[in-house]
């Protein structure tokens, strides 16, 4: 299945904007612990996969600014189920949920158990304690790649896609208007697309808009990016 990325505008933050964009999706969603999710999975019919990099940099925060034996061995406990990610990548789903109950579940366990013990010797006003504080609240989330292998161990593939959002808007600050956010977000989704099939944008685009004014509407399906043939190009 050809990666792709969608892109919705809101105009805030509100919780009622992702319940309304997700209003007939049921399955996964992957995210950070922000609170306007919540209502998402109120119902059963969302499943919350939490993101073990937003939990991982709570901690790696930490331990930049004052380095413990205690933030190293978290780090290193968290790095060991990153390797295990970068081995089964390109595999099969079915091959990548064999390789995490095998492997990561128990390292999942493992760290539960590490860290409840260091929870009883920190004070809980500690940012230790607060970092770990986050991950444990997010334990049954974070656990769910490791029983559904067609999910991620983190949102990093979100993030990344967001991250030319997050420069740009500091650029041209404003969409001009409801409409042009949205049309903002058709022409991200469509170029994210692109980059996550390592084709080349530009290249892309003037093949479909040099094509699609006699292209049939009933093979539209057929320019999507994973699809056009851009060797002439």
């Amino acid at each position: 299945m050809p990666p792709a990325v969608w892109f919705a505008y809101s105009p805030d933050r509100k919780g009622i904007h992702p319940q309304n964009h997700l209003a007939g999706y049921s399955g996964v969603l992957q995210a950070d612990a922000y609170g306007g999710y919540r209502a998402l999975y109120e119902s059963g019919r969302i499943t919350e996969a939490a993101c073990m990099a937003h939990a991982r940099r709570k901690i790696h925060d930490v331990h930049a600014r004052v380095p413990t034996d205690i933030t190293t061995e978290a780090l290193q406990r968290i790095g060991e189920l990153y390797v295990i990610e970068a081995e089964v990548r390109g595999c099969s789903a079915e091959q990548r949920l064999a390789a995490r109950k095998a492997r990561a579940a128990p390292l999942m366990q493992s760290l539960y158990d590490w860290i409840q013990q260091q929870m009883k010797t920190l004070s809980r006003h500690s940012d230790t304690a607060k970092a770990f504080t986050y991950l444990l609240k997010q334990w049954e989330a974070l656990n769910v790649y490791c029983s559904n292998g067609w999910v991620e161990i983190d949102n990093n593939i979100a993030e990344n896609a967001l991250r030319g959002v997050a420069v740009g808007r500091k650029n041209w600050l404003f969409a001009g208007s409801d409409s042009g956010g949205e049309h903002a977000a058709v022409l991200y989704s469509l170029i994210g697309t692109c980059r996550l099939n390592n084709v080349e944008p530009e290249k892309w685009l003037r093949y479909v808009i040099e094509h699609i004014q006699d292209w049939p509407a009933n093979r539209v399906r057929d320019l999507l990016p994973w699809k056009v043939d851009l060797t002439s190009q």
